[in-house]
């Protein structure tokens, strides 16, 4: 049954659906040799047991140590709250010494039956080490300062382009520095980077976020009417044929992705608890307003994936962390502006999630609908595209912010 609209907007329906999603995790998750299980089928069994990615190891630390914090303070949940540290800590351990090749300092980006697999170093995998390392610290689940310093370090001397004060995204294996790049690795290195700040208090991880949301939300989508284009040249100009082809590609699909646009105003909201600045409010509803306007799909429900520069939409699928980032969003641009149209927002994206996304049988949430919200595959998870830390976290958001 569908809860009354007033229940989504609120800390006791938050805190279930965290439940519901862990839930569905927590029987399974675990290898016993290393590392997180990361490939389900809809009813949780496994596939694919052997193949694991950096960045779904690292989220589903973030997952736990994350939870573990909210329950930390509750009297009544010690127990589970132990549980999940214990699991946070099992994905460190496997993290620093199966991900992680001391004698090059690179993480594998893949690995099969747990040796490494693809070790080209993305900067987009290593805001996920930086995030992953930030929650344990928050949630003082380990002391992982160094490793925080050592991450910004790699991230200095292999990413970071100091002309153009944003990171490059990719390097081989042989070394050679690629040529794209792209702003979705610099906005999980923001968010990073906030996450860092809370966890050390260290000024240089602030300054780098607000340097990081100010170059990609201000002056980069200047060049793109004001929304944020995914893609750009050595130079940071615009790349307008990158993946034209393949608008449906999982980490680089080609037009305006509306679930990046949100994105981007749910973290300039936070970086605005951490730095007030009216200038991050204003931008955020900016990029939200628009992004929910051409993209709400008004038959079937739903944010669409991708427009392109006219607006017209070029992949009419519904992702699940498109509508989850979107959610977050809306309810902190509501609780920042006391705007009740954001509010309004927040509810009808929950009322469509709840009817179409969620997996009220089995838990956690469905990865992929088509326009007329039909799923189009039975893998609920997999290694590199889901591990519901958006929705999670989404949720987590949404409740440190009440």
């Amino acid at each position: 049954m569908q809860p009354a609209t007033t229940e989504f907007y609120s800390a006791g329906f938050i805190r279930q659906h965290c439940s519901d999603i862990l839930g569905f995790y927590d029987p399974r998750v675990i290898d016993t040799a290393g590392g997180y299980f990361q490939n389900y089928y809809d009813d949780g069994s496994l596939f694919a047991p052997e193949f694991r990615q950096l960045v779904s190891s690292t989220r589903i630390i973030v997952n736990y140590a994350r939870a573990s914090r909210e329950l930390a303070g509750r009297s009544d949940q010690q127990e589970l709250a132990e549980k999940y540290r214990a699991y946070a800590l099992h994905g460190l351990k496997y993290l620093e010494t199966v991900h992680f090749q001391s004698a090059t300092q690179q993480y594998a980006w893949t690995l099969r039956q747990h040796q490494p697999e693809i070790m080209t170093q993305q900067a987009y995998g290593y805001a996920f080490v930086l995030l992953a390392y930030a929650h344990l610290q928050l949630a003082e689940i380990a002391d992982v300062s160094e490793k925080l310093s050592q991450t910004w370090d790699l991230l200095e001397q292999r990413f970071w382009q100091a002309g153009y004060g944003l990171y490059a995204d990719e390097i081989s294996r042989d070394g050679v520095l690629s040529e794209y790049r792209g702003q979705n690795a610099n906005m999980h290195l923001c968010e990073a980077m906030l996450a860092a700040y809370q966890a050390t208090q260290q000024s240089h991880f602030l300054e780098r976020a607000q340097l990081l949301a100010h170059n990609i939300t201000v002056r980069q989508a200047a060049l793109s009417g004001g929304q944020v284009w995914e893609h750009y040249t050595v130079q940071f100009q615009l790349d307008l044929e990158y993946n034209k082809d393949d608008p449906k590609n999982l980490y680089r699909p080609w037009g305006f992705q509306p679930g990046h646009q949100t994105e981007w105003a749910k973290l300039l909201l936070q970086l605005n608890r951490l730095a007030p600045d009216p200038a991050l409010v204003r931008r955020a509803a900016e990029l939200f307003d628009r992004a929910y306007a051409l993209a709400w799909d008004h038959e079937y429900g739903g944010l669409v994936y991708g427009y392109d520069l006219d607006g017209v939409c070029c992949d009419d699928d519904k992702y699940f962390w498109v509508q989850a980032e979107s959610m977050a969003a809306a309810a902190l641009l509501y609780q920042t502006t006391g705007d009740a149209a954001y509010l309004q927002k927040y509810q009808q994206l929950w009322g469509y999630c709840w009817e179409h996304f969620v997996d009220h049988q089995h838990g956690a949430w469905y990865r992929l609908l088509n326009r007329q919200n039909q799923q189009v595959s039975n893998e609920k998870s997999s290694a590199g595209a889901k591990c519901d830390y958006h929705t999670l976290c989404a949720c987590l958001d949404v409740l440190a912010a009440f």
